[in-house]
């Protein structure tokens, strides 16, 4: 794993690093947007001086058609700033949504200090929803100037028909967002807790959605729908929650807004009838003060989705900010090195200690399924080193003194319950598309009858987990994947459980072939893996009782007879 020094801690770290790394498309943003919402202030400011030149000097054609062109030129200017400013900004906003989704995501495939408490359901919505709301920041902030803009000039001009009329816009926006701003710290904390509650009802259905057939085989599909619609039910009440804050804040925002308009509109109304403005003013004051209703909406929505924006990024944090299970090293594993287990202590394995030379291939037959589960984990690195006693070396180099992607490069563990994608049998067995070995796999892990069954071989589509393939076929397809990695260790955690005894029969030849000069071990009670295997080891209790080839276990221990007969 490789040290990352710019990780960022806090939600604000984020947001900064997202405004920082778009300054350009945000200056052209703003700039555009500006533009526009200038433009759209110019717009009753110019009827307002075409009623007032009309007045003053009658009806001219020449100064009709000056006034069209104008308001022409107003419209156009309008429309492509608008059009271009928000191309700029959105490309932006996707763009960095994008990186961040990848950085989440990135994260998340790695491990991450248990502390976390995240499932990989609530990683998904970090990485999808949370990744897309802080984003926004990028459109948030030009169209926050962009609308400050438009009220300054309408502001301006409202000010040189009377200096009251701009006070009262001023005095105005600055009371609005004084309110809404309050209430804005409300929305940020209902959202982020709502987040919360919808990332733990993903993680619970991906959860159900894995176990759906062991749930419906012991009839716990109902208890498990019932913990789902109490954890489903809590988000939906929080959602309510935060539906009513933002109605609340924008009837509020509209509310003020409308007052504010109405206040410029009477008095601007007021000053006329008292002779203080002309009728050319009055045009432009009633249509500045139904214009700045847009900017002042816009203006005044941005202190929530600042807060939205924020609270997203704080959950993105969790994740980014997670220190990996190990502290990376600078080491590399030679190739085709031993693996040697030194008096390792963790959950039940006790003591355990064992060595498997370059090139052997040993079995493992553990008596209790919770050790070799265990054995599993720390040799996949799903167990920090830290977290256990005693060593863990790969060609002569302890684990801890290697980054994960070394370890993950010469040494892999092939679970029992290896996830199937979806897309086809091909880009399951290779996702990367550079094995050399895929036939050889896929003939060895006895894959050839699923290929043989469909016209399109290899390229045949394979559904989400795998839902159009029985359990063996998933096992062996997993089995295929391992095999194609080719690694110089490979580690195999029951891999045919749910295979017929003469398939996994031949597989377990075929494997033992394939592998040959290249190290194996397979933790299994499978006779077939056994007796292929150049030795077993006995795990028992957390530790190496006895080793032998399978047949004269067979022949002189009544325990290891019993644990692994068919």
């Amino acid at each position: 794993m490789t040290t990352d020094t710019q990780r960022p801690r806090h939600g604000t770290a984020i947001l900064r690093t997202a405004l920082r790394r778009n300054l350009g498309a945000m200056a052209w943003g703003t700039l555009l947007m500006g533009l526009y919402q200038a433009g759209e202030t110019a717009f009753p400011i110019a009827l307002g001086l075409i009623v007032e030149h009309t007045m003053r000097d009658g009806r001219s054609l020449q100064a009709l058609a000056v006034s069209i062109g104008a308001l022409a030129v107003i419209i156009t200017t309008v429309s492509l700033s608008w059009r271009f400013g928000m191309r700029i900004l959105q490309k932006a906003n996707t763009t960095e949504a994008h990186r961040w989704r990848v950085k989440v995501a990135a994260c998340g495939l790695q491990p991450v200090a248990r502390d976390v408490d995240l499932k990989s359901g609530e990683v998904l919505t970090i990485a999808t929803e949370d990744a897309d709301q802080t984003a926004d920041i990028i459109e948030v902030v030009p169209l926050l100037i962009s609308s400050l803009v438009a009220v300054l000039v309408a502001a301006v001009a409202l000010g040189l028909a009377d200096v009251r009329l701009g006070l009262l816009v001023i005095v105005g926006t600055v009371a609005i967002l004084s309110i809404l701003s309050v209430m804005s710290k409300r929305i940020g904390s209902s959202t982020q807790e709502q987040q919360a509650r919808v990332a733990r009802a993903g993680a619970k259905v991906a959860d159900l959605i894995t176990g759906l057939r062991p749930l419906h085989g012991f009839g716990g599909n109902h208890a498990a729908f019932r913990s789902y619609r109490e954890v489903s039910t809590e988000a939906k009440r929080q959602s309510i929650t935060v539906a009513k804050v933002n109605g609340a804040y924008a009837g509020t925002a509209l509310a003020l807004n409308a007052v504010l308009a109405g206040a410029v509109t009477l008095m601007a109304g007021w000053l006329a009838f008292e002779g203080r403005i002309t009728i050319g003013e009055l045009v432009m004051a009633v249509g500045l003060a139904q214009f700045i209703m847009e900017p002042l909406k816009l203006f005044s929505e941005m202190p929530k989705y600042v807060m939205i924006a924020r609270a997203s990024a704080e959950r993105m944090a969790l994740v980014l900010s997670a220190p990996p299970v190990m502290t990376p090293g600078s080491e590399r594993p030679s190739e085709g090195g031993d693996l040697e287990i030194d008096r390792v202590r963790h959950g039940t394995l006790t003591d355990l200690s064992f060595q498997v030379k370059a090139g052997e291939f040993v079995a493992i037959a553990s008596y209790q399924p919770r050790a070799a589960a265990d054995l599993a984990a720390v040799l996949a690195v799903r167990v920090p080193p830290t977290a256990y006693e005693g060593t863990v070396r790969i060609g002569d180099k302890d684990l801890a003194d290697l980054p994960v992607e070394a370890v993950r490069e010469h040494l892999l563990v092939n679970p029992y319950d290896g996830e199937i994608f979806a897309g086809t049998l091909r880009t399951n067995i290779d996702p990367s598309g550079t094995s050399r070995t895929v036939p050889e796999a896929v003939e060895a892990s006895m894959l050839t009858d699923v290929v043989a069954l469909h016209r399109e071989g290899l390229d045949y589509g394979v559904r989400d987990r795998g839902a159009n393939l029985s359990g063996g076929q998933r096992q062996r397809l997993s089995l295929a994947r391992a095999l194609a990695a080719d690694t110089d260790i490979l580690v195999l955690h029951d891999p045919t459980t749910a295979v017929d005894a003469v398939t996994e029969q031949l597989v377990a030849r075929n494997v033992a072939k394939l592998r040959r000069s290249r190290t194996t071990i397979v933790i299994t009670s499978s006779p077939a893996f056994l007796d292929a295997a150049d030795r077993v080891l006995i795990l028992d209790a957390g530790t190496i009782t006895a080793e032998d080839t399978h047949r004269n276990l067979l022949a002189r221990d009544q325990n290891y007879c019993s644990a692994v007969a068919r």
